[in-house]
């Protein structure tokens, strides 16, 4: 079964064929690091690394852009009000998204490029566009002549005369209200750099067009990012990539936001739910579990309780695989998953479906595990494992078996010890028969938020 993908500009499901047989080149526009990540940041991140993950599972050898985009509007403004250099902002905000990665297991991109570090590959895009006709300079600003691509606005389905693109501060000399800016002419006390039409900055729409056409070339498999992005930054990446000749991306995937109140969750209306502070309260694989989960272009909206309900089903799983590995040591994930979790990510990323594969086999698991069935146990931990390794949930992986990777994990040992004192003792009292005491010591663990089961290897305990 081919992959097939819901892609945009199509606006339905095509299945997925490579330029490159073997191939897969993808672009996702990262982090505008004006401010620290909320989750709704980060969902995009980690719905893209699954992406990568399954190519990579069924083969594929994938190249994965995510760019960072470190100077904006926004950026200048934040440094204006802070009274900090831009680049500060800017470094200090780049660096708490890749924290944020990093926590949530997404594998590193391919290349990470900055914008400020491809102003010659955006004045040479810009070289080009006027040559062709579709750009020009005015007032110090260089300006895309919407009306000369015939093929603006096919991604979002607009019709140009009733757009409304209102112009920024000191984008003057437009021939069309219309027309976006590339390259804004530089004002006092901002950053700027030499240009033939005059010293300014980049707009934020050529950035990604000239990084893709750098790294991925005149054409490249996906282009992703968030529903908000479609218009106009992707319907400005395209008519700036084609106008200039390259073909650009065959296939567009967008992922859906994280939402309070119905709302998208942005730092401009005061509800954003900042990761650094998520990470605090959730073991960073509960929050991955919570967020790349539901299917990618569907809404999440965030709630406390939905992330409990989120972490007691994750809990339900690494407890079926807790119990197998006491019952029979290690067990390596199998080399294949099982055919409908593939089914299911093959069909544009099912991972609501694949994750109830996950769940069937886990009850599968802890029924051989009550018939005293180790063989059968055994097997399911090992395609749990490789179906949750896809998903990038698999908390036996090194990355999240590793020290410092989830709240209070430099504390576990500790808690390990002392509890393991305490049932001792309990283990005392039911030998002597004293069955009060033991019950008595299991009752004030459980207050204090443990849950203790009896298992044929001994009491086992986990946080209720």
């Amino acid at each position: 079964m081919s992959i097939r993908l819901y892609d945009t500009s199509a606006r339905q499901i095509r299945d997925f064929s490579p330029l490159v047989p073997g191939c897969v080149s993808i672009y996702l526009c990262g982090a505008t690091v004006q401010a620290a990540p909320h989750i709704g940041h980060i969902r995009s991140g980690l719905n893209f690394d699954i992406m990568r993950r399954w190519f990579a599972y069924r083969g594929y050898d994938v190249t994965f852009v995510r760019n960072v985009t470190d100077i904006d509007d926004k950026i200048l403004a934040k440094a204006a009000e802070q009274g900090r250099p831009w680049w500060s902002i800017g470094y200090a905000n780049e660096r708490a998204f890749n924290d944020g990665y990093t926590a949530l297991g997404c594998l590193p991109p391919t290349v990470e490029p900055r914008a400020t570090g491809h102003v010659t590959e955006m004045v040479e895009m810009m070289r080009g566009l006027i040559e062709r006709g579709h750009a020009y300079a005015a007032d110090g600003n260089v300006y895309f002549d919407v009306r000369s691509f015939p093929g603006y606005l096919q991604l979002s389905n607009q019709e140009l005369d009733n757009l409304l693109q209102p112009s920024g501060e000191g984008e003057t000399g437009k021939r069309d209200p219309r027309d976006f800016a590339m390259w804004k002419a530089a004002k006092e006390g901002e950053p700027s750099w030499e240009t033939p039409w005059g010293r300014g900055r980049p707009g934020w729409h050529l950035e990604c067009s000239a990084m893709a056409h750098k790294y991925l070339g005149e054409s490249f498999d996906i282009h992703g990012g968030g529903l908000d992005l479609i218009f106009p930054h992707h319907e400005n990446e395209i008519a700036q990539a084609k106008a200039f000749g390259d073909d650009f991306a065959a296939y567009w995937l967008h992922n859906a936001w994280v939402t309070i109140s119905g709302e998208k969750m942005a730092k401009s209306l005061g509800n954003s739910v900042l990761v650094s502070e998520m990470l605090k309260q959730w073991r960073p694989i509960v929050l991955r579990y919570y967020l790349g989960t539901p299917h990618y272009r569907s809404m999440i909206e965030y709630s406390p309780e939905a992330l409990r309900e989120a972490e007691a089903a994750f809990a339900r799983i690494e407890g079926f695989m807790q119990r197998v590995v006491e019952l029979a040591g290690p067990v390596e994930p199998s080399a294949e998953v099982p055919l409908a979790f593939a089914e299911a990510m093959d069909d544009d990323f099912g991972v609501p479906q694949a994750l109830a594969i996950v769940h069937t086999t886990v009850r599968q698991g802890n029924s051989a595990l009550t018939a005293d069935d180790k063989e059968s146990a055994v097997a399911r931990l090992a395609e749990v494992r490789a179906m949750l390794g896809v998903l990038g949930l698999d908390p036996l992986d090194e990355h999240w078996a590793g020290a410092g990777t989830g709240r209070g994990d430099d504390l576990h040992g500790v808690v390990d010890s002392l509890v393991r004192m305490v049932l001792e003792q309990r283990e005392g009292a039911r030998a002597r028969k004293d069955y009060a005491t033991a019950d008595a010591i299991r009752d004030q663990l459980q207050q204090t938020g443990l849950a203790i089961e009896d298992t044929p290897s001994g009491p086992r305990w986990t946080l209720s």
